[in-house]
């Protein structure tokens, strides 16, 4: 709440809602477009590409953490691909992935390129953050390998699973959004900011934006307290 009176201010202050627009105006322009069925069908294609890309850059990024956990060679070989992924700019890649992919799966490609080296490296020192003794008490037990997964790795890299999902999300939205915006996909959200910034129609920019913070946020604290309930 005082973070929306300080904006408030701010907005009044300036005077102009062509540079800031006032909360208030923000929702009465976002309630209206929803209103609209294109509203809904962009934020579902939007939602269903970014998601996606993030649940593959999770799957691959959890798999390669433990290849290169339990083989040294496999962390050596990937190290420099990952570092470059992380350096790699945004709008450089979205420009390059366009030649490959087109606009249509440019926000999954994104999402999954941005989002996997963070999944990685979570998970790549959460499991070197298990205590061995722990390990070598399911051997002497001989506890099977699903009781080593549920009682040992889980609640072990529950932690790093958690700093991964949070971070992790985040980065897909910013960058699977920017990839949409750049590469002007259709029936997007990014489409919408791009026309937002074309038509100087400030007042939907903060809408469609406070949409993406609000759809971001939400699936992040839904699958971490999935992930809480879960183990």
């Amino acid at each position: 709440m005082v973070w929306l009176f300080l904006w408030q201010i701010a907005s009044v202050w300036l005077g102009h809602e062509l540079l800031l627009v006032s909360p208030l105006r923000t929702a009465e322009t976002l309630l209206g477009l929803m209103q609209h069925a294109d509203y809904w069908m962009s934020i579902g294609m939007s939602l269903y590409r970014i998601m996606l890309g993030f649940a593959l850059a999770f799957v691959f990024g959890t798999i390669l953490a433990f290849l290169a956990w339990k083989f040294h060679v496999v962390h050596n070989f990937w190290a420099p691909m990952i570092s470059v992924m992380k350096a790699t700019p945004v709008a450089s890649f979205i420009i390059l992935a366009l030649l490959w992919v087109g606009s249509e799966h440019i926000s999954t490609l994104c999402s999954f390129v941005m989002g996997m080296p963070i999944i990685y490296s979570n998970m790549y020192h959460g499991l070197f953050s298990i205590d061995k003794k722990l390990l070598e008490v399911g051997q002497i037990f001989q506890m099977s390998r699903k009781r080593q997964i549920t009682d040992i790795y889980i609640p072990s890299l529950k932690p790093h699973l958690q700093a991964a999902i949070m971070v992790g999300i985040g980065f897909c939205w910013k960058s699977g959004v920017a990839a949409e915006v750049i590469g002007l996909a259709n029936n997007t959200i990014g489409v919408h900011l791009y026309n937002a910034k074309v038509y100087l129609e400030t007042p939907e920019l903060f809408a469609w934006t406070v949409t993406i913070i609000i759809l971001s946020v939400s699936i992040e604290k839904l699958l971490v307290k999935l992930l809480q309930r879960m183990w």
